[in-house]
């Protein structure tokens, strides 16, 4: 009989619900897709509803329940930092207690009360993790080794931020753990606030923007702010930051240090944005580099599994790999919080005797990360009636000659196939795709399509068996979290003017591919195999119409949106956003061929000057 086992995370930002079924997961989505509330940490009701209709199943055959993270002794560090700060601190305590005394101190109680509903179901046991073990286990469980070492870096769990483990077969072993207010993730989170960007989402505007500066304040980062020990540990001055005392990041220091007061949200970001930018993440970098060769000399693996926030750092992850202090790398396509989740379930499923049989067969467990919802033609066909939306439905072999085609003619498309991606990257099946040839297309996507600060970098989907004719990988790149530099072939003279800085820059191009070119000649590569095969057919179909096996790949939602779930929220997105094209299951519809949008096809856009 098959042993169900649901993992769950909530009540901090991106809760999800994951369901594995003997050791394999089968279902796994942040409640942000359902809710429309990005990040949502509320509990993830409508993610675990998702999980049991998928497995056609219900609560009553859930063998057991892993919750990411223990809450009480969370609780205790959050009591025992309000009182080593004291008398200081005093707002934010009062500010951030109601919620510690209600569902978050009391979290457990919270996912009994709600799994069991108004009409009392009967739950099944709970069983609290670490907030660190569950991401290993999601790190190290569904990769495709048999052993590896493990590195978890993140803000903070209870109490560690940092932590090192071996995993064998189904066990994992703690060997190292760097704990709380020394924090690499909180480091970065600190400089993300201070350049005018939301914590714990706009980390990667900051590592998109690390490019159009110079690590001028690296040094002084390095002297004053964190003391980082050959080995990758590190102790950070904490004199420097407010999140032990206050409800911001950074406090006076900050501003003595780097020149003024912080950016404004949507402010003009300027040269000393891009400076501290391309600064810390230098350190961030030789920091996790460092922490990297720790964990090769603890385990002597010549395999590396990274998981936590800081893993969705693919610039980091790149520089490992490309210092090659590991001979492969794999890292867990919904590293953050949302993939404590699955770690959790993996976990309690491991537990109790399930077995790795993925590893047999050298392929991750991950499906492809193609773990949510997913709509039949009958659906879709279903919805565009009611709605009177013209379209026009053709086999699968048309829809990607017909798409290819438009992509080759400069068309923006909107690619919504099969089932939901798990974690913050699309991966081919609610994605926006365009010409990576286009010099223009990087503008065109992020101010007329994304409505979005036009410095942020996209990403090239590329067959893997052509990956390293196009650039410089070392390894497969499934879920789009390693960065490399183009291929030397593909690359171009750029000549970019004297004393060129910020959007200047954006104009250059630099390789043949300029669209998917980030201006220091890097991509975030995503290889596309026979895990996303209907984005593999339309790379097939683009090659042999252009001989050029790339595509821009970019999420399927607009600025301050969660990626699309529904047929619905996609055609919302195609009609409100510049997308020319949609390819909606087995649909096409074209924009001018569309009624009317109530709210108009355009909003502001944020330019980076």
């Amino acid at each position: 009989m098959t042993r169900l086992v649901l993992g769950l995370s909530a009540f901090s930002h991106d809760s999800a619900a994951a369901l594995v079924a003997d050791g394999v997961p089968v279902a796994a989505a942040q409640q942000e897709r359902f809710s429309r509330r990005r990040h949502d940490p509320a509990f993830p009701r409508d993610a675990v509803g998702f999980c049991l209709r998928h497995a056609g199943t219900d609560l009553s055959e859930v063998a057991a329940v892993g919750y990411f993270e223990d809450p009480a002794l969370k609780f205790r560090r959050v009591l025992t930092t309000y009182a080593g700060a004291a008398p200081h601190g005093l707002a934010s305590f009062r500010h951030g207690l109601p919620a510690w005394l209600g569902r978050k101190r009391h979290a457990l109680r919270v996912v009994r009360q709600e799994l069991a509903g108004p009409e009392g179901r009967p739950v099944p046991e709970i069983m609290a993790l670490r907030h660190h073990a569950s991401h290993a286990a999601s790190a190290f469980l569904p990769s495709p080794y048999g052993s590896a070492a493990v590195l978890c870096v993140d803000g903070v769990g209870e109490w560690a931020t940092t932590t090192v483990w071996h995993g064998t077969d189904t066990r994992l072993r703690p060997l190292a753990e760097l704990r709380f207010p020394h924090s690499l993730g909180l480091l970065y989170s600190a400089f993300t606030y201070f350049c005018g960007f939301r914590v714990d989402s706009g980390e990667y505007k900051l590592m998109g923007l690390a490019p159009y500066g110079t690590p001028r304040f690296a040094p002084l980062i390095r002297e004053r702010l964190i003391d980082v020990k050959p080995d990758g540990s590190f102790r950070l001055d904490l004199r420097w930051f407010a999140y032990l005392r206050g409800r911001t990041m950074t406090g006076p220091g900050f501003e003595r240090f780097f020149g003024g007061p912080r950016r404004l949200p949507e402010g003009p970001l300027t040269d000393r944005e891009c400076d501290l930018a391309a600064s810390v993440q230098q350190v961030t970098e030789e920091v996790m580099v460092r922490l990297a060769r720790t964990a090769r000399a603890l385990t002597g693996e010549r395999r590396l599994c990274l998981a936590g926030g800081v893993a969705l750092n693919c610039v980091a992850n790149g520089r490992i790999a490309e210092e090659g202090v590991f001979d492969e790398l794999w890292v867990q396509p919904a590293a953050g919080d949302a993939g404590g989740a699955l770690g959790a379930a993996l976990t309690v499923a491991h537990a109790g005797g399930a077995p790795r049989g993925h590893v047999a067969v050298g392929r991750d467990a991950m499906v492809g990360a193609l773990l949510g919802p997913e709509y039949t033609d009958e659906e879709i066909g279903a919805y565009l009636d009611a709605r009177g939306v013209p379209y026009r439905r053709v086999d699968p072999r048309t829809l990607v000659r017909e798409v290819a085609a438009a992509l080759a003619e400069g068309r923006i498309v909107g690619w919504f196939q099969g089932r939901l991606e798990f974690g913050p990257r699309a991966l081919g099946s609610r994605s926006i795709l365009a010409d990576p040839r286009d010099p223009g297309m990087q503008s065109a996507l992020n101010l007329r399509t994304k409505f979005r600060e036009s410095f942020r970098p996209f990403a090239p989907a590329v067959l893997a068996e052509d990956a390293k004719d196009w650039f410089e990988l070392r390894q497969e790149s499934p879920y789009m979290l390693l960065v490399a530099k183009v291929a030397e072939s593909r690359r171009l003279a750029a000549r970019v003017p004297a004393g060129a800085r910020g959007p200047e820059l954006l104009r250059v191009p630099r390789s043949t591919v300029p669209a998917v070119t980030h201006v220091d000649g890097s991509a975030r590569v995503q290889t596309v195999d026979g895990r996303h095969p209907a984005l593999r057919a339309l790379l097939r179909a683009f090659r042999e119409r252009t001989g050029c096996p790339v595509l821009v790949n970019t999420s399927f939602n607009v600025r301050g949106e969660p990626i699309v779930n529904t047929p619905a929220e996609a055609y919302a997105c195609f009609m409100r956003a510049g997308i020319d094209l949609l390819a909606l299951g087995g649909f096409l519809l074209r924009k001018e061929e569309q009624p009317p949008w109530p709210e108009g096809d355009r909003r502001e856009a944020v330019p980076l000057d």
